[in-house]
């Protein structure tokens, strides 16, 4: 039989480790004649845009290259199966049988987990006993259930407390009331902006303002925090989520929106939240201030790595095709046993208690404007280690599938 691999969601600098992980104990299994990616996720399949991975697997560094390339090898998609109809599953069960497909692996987030969930749920219905479907985690937003943390996540994070430690740097170079406002990703969950409170205080005694999402967010009281923490230091750190909301449940980016866009899922497309708060600082205050949204860089910055998080992919991706050799249904996971000595342990779970969930941080561990130290104890093993992609002729090389 052959495996197919697959890519769906947002990229991250950790999902082609996955990837590599997969490929890697594919290669090592009798079981599995031809490891198989599909191009752009599930749309792909329904394309029937298959690459031959096997026939890579002899290049030189393969798969070393392949764990420190950003982004998703195959490509992605965020398309949502109907679920009103068999019609979609049944046409990708045919297509997994016109090619000797048994195992699918599916790597994505919470919306992927959805897909998953739909597909091994008809292969149950329908008694399909020779294929089976598995679900690989990632998302730097971190917020999938059934798992300590998500791969991509801890790279992210290192980004992002880097950034506020060269920031802090440049803030505080001239002799000026200056305000920089960092806006993060995270959709509904504040993890990425929790980052920032790695390095409060760690080089100045700059205050740091931190608004993650699991917490209501009034322009009048940020106006009060600032204001407050500009009585101390002429310099300050704003750190926050794209996704902060007011008590109404409104997304602050939304409030000057005349047109809403949403995906595929119904998930509003956030951001533009860091403008939006320097104009009210502007406004009520006047001072310098620059808002800088990190967009994209944060999740997709391969020359800065978690090393923990690249090797934690690895393993996970290696997890999912041993459960897809026996069963169908289940995410592949990973459980934190203890923090001193930092150590995990890899196990399944049931993809139905992933898919269409948001794992968000625990509202102890959150202040008006900051997170408490439990936050920093939780990120700070995920952050460990150093690596970085191959560099030729000064500029990083990639493997292209």
């Amino acid at each position: 039989m052959n495996l197919l691999v697959a890519q769906s969601g947002g990229p991250t600098a950790a999902i082609n480790a996955t990837l590599a992980g997969v490929i890697k104990e594919a290669a090592s299994k009798n079981e599995i004649d031809q490891i198989l990616g599909a191009r752009n996720g599930v749309q792909g399949i329904f394309r029937e845009e298959f690459v031959n991975i096997s026939e890579r697997l002899n290049e030189k560094d393969f798969l070393k290259l392949l764990s420190l390339t950003p982004a998703s090898a195959l490509g992605s998609c965020r398309y949502k199966i109907n679920t009103k109809t068999d019609e979609e599953l049944e046409k990708i069960i045919n297509i997994f049988k016109k090619h000797n497909i048994g195992c699918f692996i599916y790597i994505g987030g919470n919306d992927s987990m959805d897909t998953v969930y739909r597909l091994s749920d008809y292969v149950a219905r329908k008694k399909i006993e020779d294929i089976k479907i598995i679900g690989a985690p990632k998302t730097i937003d971190n917020d999938l259930f059934g798992i300590d943390h998500t791969p991509g996540f801890g790279s992210a994070a290192k980004y992002i407390a880097n950034v506020f430690a060269e920031l802090e740097r440049e803030v505080s170079v001239y002799d000026l009331q200056t305000v920089f406002i960092v806006e993060m990703m995270g959709r509904n969950a504040g993890w990425l902006t929790a980052a920032a409170e790695f390095v409060r205080g760690r080089y100045s005694n700059i205050p740091y303002l931190i608004y993650v999402e699991e917490r209501d967010f009034e322009p009048t009281e940020f106006v009060e925090d600032l204001k407050k923490a500009l009585e101390s230091s002429k310099h300050v750190l704003v750190a926050v989520c794209e996704g902060i909301h007011n008590k109404d449940g409104v997304c602050i980016s939304d409030l000057n929106k005349t047109n809403i866009v949403k995906d595929a899922f119904g998930h509003n497309q956030a951001g533009g939240v860091g403008k939006i708060l320097e104009g009210i600082i502007k406004a009520e205050i006047g001072c310098k201030t620059r808002a800088i949204e990190l967009n994209l860089l944060q999740r997709c910055a391969s020359h800065i790595l978690s090393k923990t998080d690249i090797e934690e992919s690895v393993e996970l991706g290696k997890n999912a095709v041993k459960l897809a050799l026996v069963e169908s249904g289940k995410m592949s996971s990973l459980k934190r046993v203890s923090n001193s000595p930092y150590k995990v342990e890899y196990l399944a779970v049931d993809v139905k208690e992933v898919a269409n969930k948001e794992k968000k941080i625990p509202k102890e561990w959150t202040k008006r404007a900051g997170v408490t130290k439990e936050v920093v104890e939780y990120i700070k093993p995920l952050i460990q280690g150093e690596l970085s992609c191959e560099y030729e002729d000064g500029v990083a090389k990639y493997i292209i599938l």
